[in-house]
């Protein structure tokens, strides 16, 4: 039985770590840490976790986790990077859901996220941690980078279609959805149920912090630079992403939903639909599913549909999918969950 911390659990990624590692067969959670709710109990500010979750929050500091096998980071932007070197120094690994470690050039991640990177030694160590593509280099290492939600969809779409130089690597357009759930558990006047409900909005149309980390893995995956036009909105609802993409076939009688079902078949979280099908993201609620589907025309014009749970594959599920590569588990251990229906 492995033995996990969690850092920063009083948020969604947190409570979906919680509710994910509950059942898992072969983790026990050692260690949930909040600086600002140390010893008050867990069940207690989530109710959901009543009988089921007898931890309290505990200090978060590097003696608290020494004892772990590895630990997650379901912390804000900024706060892994201060405490990743000592945990690796102690040999714990670490899973990081924020965005410390997913920018290979820490220039670039202090431009786009307003601060120095506390530990730039260490960028060149994670391992960006898309299973579907890294699964072997997650494996061996300690430090896995979690991909951020939008990309996950994003990236999945585009995967096998810039591996195969199918298409464009220009005009690739990412025209994406969210619920008001990916902004965080944090009060903020856009999520407030009067001001996000009943509407429909883009939002960081002139840059989006997502829009460098999808550039730079479609960047890897084509071999060549792209720069894709990524923007995102938000639904009026509480989970999900929907993420419809264009894109432009290089040959026009590219056979790109055999391609993709090929690329795909031995990933037990990618679901290739068959051709038609427009998933919807309450098929893969509460699950570590991303469902695809690709509509070709006969111009090479193509559209693709992607669906995933932002919180589950696109975090906390995606996180434990890296844990369990990088202790030596079948990647889905643990992460059967049906979609939730309705």
């Amino acid at each position: 039985m492995y033995r996990i911390g969690i850092v920063g659990g009083t948020g969604y990624t947190g409570v979906e770590l919680l509710r994910i590692l509950a059942t898992h067969p072969d983790a026990q959670l050692h260690a949930i840490t909040s600086r600002s709710e140390q010893g008050q109990q867990v069940s207690a500010m989530f109710p959901s976790l009543r009988n089921v979750m007898e931890l309290r929050f505990s200090e978060p500091s590097v003696e608290t986790l020494r004892t772990c096998d590895l630990v997650f980071f379901a912390t804000p932007n900024g706060v892994a990077m201060t405490m990743v070197p000592q945990l690796l120094q102690a040999g714990i690994k670490v899973v990081d859901l924020s965005a410390d470690f997913r920018l290979r050039d820490a220039a670039d991640w202090s431009n786009w996220y307003g601060m120095s990177h506390a530990c730039p030694e260490y960028i060149s160590e994670a391992v960006y941690g898309l299973p579907e593509i890294n699964a072997e280099r997650i494996a061996s290492a300690r430090l896995v980078a979690n991909p951020g939600c939008y990309p996950t969809s994003v990236q999945l779409a585009l995967l096998p279609l810039l591996k195969h130089q199918l298409i464009e690597p220009t005009g690739i357009i990412a025209d994406c959805k969210s619920g008001v759930s990916g902004a965080g558990r944090q009060a903020h006047m856009g999520s407030l149920l009067a001001e996000a409900g009943d509407s429909f909005k883009a939002y960081g149309v002139g840059g989006h912090r997502h829009s460098p980390e999808i550039n730079q893995q479609l960047s890897v995956y084509a071999g060549e630079p792209i720069q894709a036009t990524f923007v995102p909105h938000l639904l009026p609802m509480i989970r999900g992403i929907h993420a419809t993409i264009y894109v432009r076939l290089k040959e026009q009688n590219t056979d790109v939903q055999s391609c993709v079902e090929s690329f795909y078949a031995d990933q037990p979280f990618v679901d290739v639909m068959p051709k038609g099908s427009t998933p919807e993201t309450r098929s893969v609620r509460g699950s570590n599913w991303c469902r695809l589907s690709y509509h070709v025309f006969e111009d090479g014009r193509v559209v693709i549909l992607s669906v995933i749970d932002n919180l589950v594959k696109g975090a906390s599920g995606q996180a434990i999918q890296n844990m369990n590569l990088m202790l030596g588990l079948p990647q889905d251990r643990g992460l059967g969950h049906v979609p939730i229906m309705p």
